[in-house]
């Protein structure tokens, strides 16, 4: 697996416990999202490096950075539709450019003035954002918040078809992990080295509101 590991219990004690902030796996110029699909749309991505066949570009696609949120979301692999867990790499330039496009999907009045506004700035936006309750390994609610991304139109289509940079089958990884997560609990669980993300351009950060750790 080409993704960079570490013992969650190691990495829980590194990470913010409130406030907005997105939790990722990134180098220098890329980040990981991580999706869960059917195995038709999965095994395309990873055979081809883009989506295609099975995979609907009609309708809204949402993305999160954050593996446990993806784990609750698919109950670590086991729900219908969301057995094969895949990690997609993307350029943070590209990334960036989500969270510089993405409105809230609700009015939030201390982003947006009006609702009227929110509005009109959700009819001209391709990227929805969400703020949720992040979750530990067990799946409970935790007071940090996590971030996912909902894409449609023509940025679905550069994410899908050309932006991926690596198509990553996490499966395997998944099921090792729930396994022991069942059978050792939270101190044998391995989990994606995940920090802190920052996006280059500052005023992108006050844009979503995100919490300074400084």
């Amino acid at each position: 697996m080409r993704v960079e590991t570490e013992r969650y219990a190691d990495q829980v004690q590194r990470w913010p416990r409130s406030g907005r902030h997105i939790l990722a796996h990134f180098d220098a110029e890329t980040i990981i999202v991580y999706q869960a699909y059917r195995p038709a749309i999965a095994h395309y991505a990873v055979e081809h490096g883009h989506f295609g066949g099975a995979f609907s570009y009609s309708r809204m696609s949402w993305v999160k950075p954050n593996f446990l949120w993806m784990m609750y979301r698919s109950g670590w692999g086991t729900k219908s539709d969301q057995e094969v867990t895949l990690g997609l790499r993307l350029r943070q330039v590209f990334f960036d450019s989500l969270l510089a496009q993405a409105v809230e999907s609700s009015w939030n009045p201390n982003r947006i003035a009006t609702r009227e506004e929110w509005e009109q700035a959700v009819s001209r936006s391709s990227v929805r954002l969400q703020w949720d309750p992040d979750h530990d390994p067990s799946g409970a609610k935790l007071e940090r918040r996590a971030i996912q991304l909902g894409l449609r139109g023509e940025v679905l289509e550069a994410f899908g078809r050309r932006e991926l940079v690596e198509v990553i089958d996490l499966t395997d990884f998944v099921a090792q992990q729930r396994a022991a997560l069942k059978t050792l609990g939270i101190s044998a669980l391995i989990t994606p080295l995940e920090r802190v993300y920052s996006p280059a351009i500052p005023e992108i950060s006050v844009r979503l509101g995100l919490t300074d750790l400084t």
